[in-house]
């Protein structure tokens, strides 16, 4: 049998251990109170706060301002597209052959589920398309030496036969003034594929590849 002593130590460390964890059999919920400051959550609703500055818009007739200005944009993007970066005049002309095989990605298959072209298929489309001619013109549109050679190319091989293609200038504009089919390159999507420097640059047919010809008019 322990001595009165011994189980008051015990008794003691027991509610040291309690106290230094944090925990005591005895211990019950109390209001501490408030301490410092409490805000209200409040958010936003974002569509509400849109509708709110679009009506503002509206009563104090800016709105009408806001849709005459996009429309100007719009136009503006339309009559004159960014011009391709990274295209210069002609300086010393170059040519070289350009293949436009391609490996397919994946399998392809037609409505009826039969695969006609397999992952890992290298294709060449101008083996499947024997009677392509085409021939395709890349030029400034703010050049008249440019527009002049693209003109001439133009009768050269005649106007079915060739795509004129701006990387500058208003395709519009030239539209209405020579009465032909204009084109622009945006994002410079064809240029950047084809690696063109320069303009203008002249693409046709020359077997099973494309020769492209950066030329000086």
């Amino acid at each position: 049998m322990k001595s009165p002593l011994a189980i008051n130590v015990v008794a003691a460390m027991s509610a040291m251990a309690a106290v230094c964890m944090g925990w005591s059999p005895r211990a019950t919920a109390a209001d501490l109170g408030v301490r410092g400051k409490l805000f209200p959550i409040i958010e936003v609703d974002l569509l509400d706060l849109i509708g709110a500055k679009l009506k503002a818009a509206k009563a104090s007739g800016r709105i009408d301002a806001l849709n005459q200005a996009f429309a100007k944009r719009s136009v503006a993007s339309i009559e004159r597209p960014a011009a391709v970066p990274g295209l210069v005049a002609t300086r010393e002309p170059r040519s070289w052959l350009y293949d436009p095989t391609f490996t397919v990605p994946r399998d392809y298959a037609d409505q009826n589920g039969r695969v006609f072209a397999r992952a890992g298929d290298r294709i060449n489309p101008l083996l499947r398309m024997p009677e392509f001619d085409r021939v395709i013109v890349f030029f400034d549109g703010d050049d008249a030496r440019q527009v002049a050679y693209a003109l001439s190319v133009l009768h050269r091989y005649g106007g079915q036969r060739t795509k004129l293609i701006l990387v500058k200038g208003s395709p519009t504009l030239l539209m209405r003034r020579e009465k032909i089919p204009v084109f622009f390159d945006q994002l410079g999507l064809l240029a950047d594929k084809f690696r063109l420097s320069q303009v203008p640059a002249l693409i046709v047919r020359e077997g099973d590849r494309l020769r492209i010809s950066e030329v000086r008019p």
